[in-house]
């Protein structure tokens, strides 16, 4: 009975530790997931900043009426890579959502976040390829190419948020929930769409620099003033305006938590936010004043992605506090 017994504990035991070394597999590629698909906005970015985006002509998901483009020209060799790197990652993100359904229970959060994050890489690609087939690329200034542009990055924040989301609950992170949470819910909510406003400003803004350049800085704050100026322009003013108000809420909503729910996530991540929003602040200046080189529009989104996705790790941690009251109340100027 006794040798049963042991043998019986030590299949369940060793059970037990495939699984979770499993999952630790699992939390790893989620991890590496998010990573390229930062990197595959990046690169869209960079098909926008250098007037790339008609390099397969109007057709989707061709490039220029065949699979692959013969003799192509640069505009379409950064066009059809970005089709390539967008591809894949439309398969990791599919790949991460088929692993988590095989190695997670029903109802267990990550298999919430990568099913998420598979319904927004799908909207992701469907926006993408309308920018494509309605040809709100390279030099269109149209209202259109505004407005859906300004929902592509607001989708591919939301993208980005599941995949975080879906990795963190594989590494342990607990479920959260943003009832009876108290003024913590309210102010982590405000900071997540104040994020996504002042992103979406900074992606017509960018617009605004790549289609209506300025040789000098005077030049171009003359522009934005100018009320026979294109919109385009006369809306890149507003973007600094929000970046400092945001960043001031967050870096306040910031220290408040780490205060209120003084968790050793929420510390880091309260940590991390301010970090990087400050650093973020000094991108966004140094690019106004070397006029929007696209090198630094690079960096500068490559922060702004970074600041989203800790906000969100912040939001999760914060709301999954059980050590602290969610009605603690806010002190003004606590360390």
């Amino acid at each position: 009975m006794r040798r049963r017994n042991a043998y019986h504990n030590y299949h369940k035991n060793l059970s037990g530790l495939k699984k979770e070394m499993k999952q630790n597999r699992f939390s790893k590629f989620a991890w590496g997931v998010l990573a390229y698909n930062i990197l595959v906005v990046i690169w869209g970015a960079y098909v926008r900043a250098t007037g790339s985006g008609a390099g397969c002509g109007s057709h989707w998901p061709l490039c220029n009426g065949v699979v692959v483009p013969r003799a192509p020209r640069i505009d379409t060799i950064i066009e059809f890579s970005h089709r390539l790197t967008s591809g894949l990652a439309f398969l990791l993100v599919l790949a991460l959502l088929i692993w988590a359904r095989r190695a997670y229970e029903k109802g267990h959060p990550v298999r919430l976040g990568a099913t998420w994050a598979m319904v927004f890489m799908v909207s992701e690609s469907l926006v993408g390829a309308s920018l494509v087939l309605f040809e709100w690329v390279a030099g269109n200034v149209s209202t259109a190419r505004v407005v859906v542009m300004g929902v592509h990055l607001l989708n591919t924040f939301v993208l980005l948020a599941f995949i975080a989301l879906a990795a963190w609950w594989a590494a342990g992170g607990k479920r959260f929930t943003w009832r009876n949470q108290g003024w913590a819910a309210w102010a982590l909510f405000l900071g997540l769409v104040g994020v996504m406003v002042m992103s979406m400003a900074g992606s017509v803004t960018a617009l605004g620099d790549t289609l209506f350049p300025s040789e000098t800085l005077a030049q171009g704050f003359q522009q934005d003033f100018d009320p026979s100026s294109h919109f385009l322009i006369r809306l890149r003013v507003w973007h600094p305006f929000v970046a400092v108000t945001v960043g001031a809420y967050l870096v306040f909503i910031a220290r408040q938590l780490s205060v209120a729910r003084p968790g050793a996530y929420v510390k880091r991540a309260s940590w991390a936010l301010q970090i990087l929003y400050a650093i973020q602040l000094g991108a966004g200046l140094l690019n106004l004043v070397l006029l929007v080189p696209v090198w630094l529009q690079l960096v500068h989104l490559f922060l702004a992605s970074l600041v989203w996705i800790v906000l969100v790790l912040l939001t999760a941690v914060s709301l999954a506090e059980e050590t602290q009251s969610a009605s603690t109340p806010i002190v003004v100027g606590a360390n």
